[in-house]
């Protein structure tokens, strides 16, 4: 499955036994090896009441991560596909918390991603107190981002174009920066005017993804935490175009986007 370019292998962990190692997590997500994927998406019986599914989110390199924007758009698309669900309204745990995921009659997914955190230790980001900006020391320079938590780590970074943005270099050095204990995603933002912008993302431990949903989520809350955008945000990535709708400090954001079904098959482990 992908989401604007940003694609999933999906297990169905609900009809069959599925555990996989992180050996097995790397070849499926290897491009040239294996089947090929940003990252592997696992669908699970619920763990707790109240909650429909439970799902687990692994990078290229095996390891777990908290969440996964487009991820949830895909999964609740999948559970509809598979008709494991009959509502329009889905509720899935991570590890970071429970989202609700929206399926619209325009074929459109929204999710409730909660509200942004921009404590520090909760992101987790080394800095004593919460601000709207900070300066990182990266190499021999100064950069000025915005740090906040989407259910996973974010540093957004406002650039004059996104075309030109030093994502290759600035992002991986960004990505394993010390002040990010469990490394972070790197956004580089463009405001276009106030209810626009371009984004590009340079994921953890994926290198840059042709969109980012978290990452969108993440880029509209630092631009409202700093006064330059409106509450309602169109985000253009590489891939496409994802909605960003935020009423507010303390507010749940919601994002809005596609989520498309590439093919269907097995695997033998």
């Amino acid at each position: 499955m992908h989401g604007l370019g940003n694609d999933f292998v999906v297990f169905d962990a609900i009809n069959q036994d599925v555990c996989l190692s992180r050996e097995q997590l790397c070849w499926i997500a290897d491009r040239r090896l294996g089947v090929g994927c940003d990252q592997v998406l696992v669908v699970r019986p619920a763990s707790q009441p109240g909650v429909d599914f439970d799902y687990q989110v692994f990078n290229r390199n095996g390891e777990e991560v908290e969440q996964c924007g487009n991820g949830a758009r895909c999964i609740g698309k999948f559970l509809r596909h598979s008709n494991l669900v009959h509502k329009n309204t889905v509720s899935i745990k991570t590890v970071s918390g429970i989202y609700r995921i929206s399926l619209r009659e325009d074929d459109l997914v929204t999710v409730d991603m909660g509200p942004p955190v921009f404590e520090p230790e909760k992101i987790p980001f080394g800095a004593e107190r919460a601000c709207t900006s900070y300066t990182l020391e990266v190499g021999e320079q100064q950069v000025e981002i915005g740090a906040v938590s989407m259910g996973n780590p974010h540093a957004v970074m406002q650039v004059d174009s996104v075309e030109h943005a030093p994502v290759s270099t600035l992002g991986p050095e960004i990505e394993s920066h010390p002040m990010f204990p469990r490394k972070v995603n790197v956004g580089f933002m463009q405001i276009l005017d106030s209810q626009n912008i371009a984004l590009r993302v340079f994921e953890r431990d994926a290198g840059e993804t042709s969109a980012c949903g978290s990452g969108a989520c993440a880029a509209v809350a630092v631009g409202q935490s700093q006064n330059l955008l409106d509450t309602r945000v169109s985000v253009q990535l590489p891939g496409g175009h994802l909605l960003i709708e935020c009423d507010g400090p303390d507010q749940p954001v919601f994002m809005t986007g596609p989520a498309a079904l590439s093919y269907e098959g097995s695997l033998m482990l």
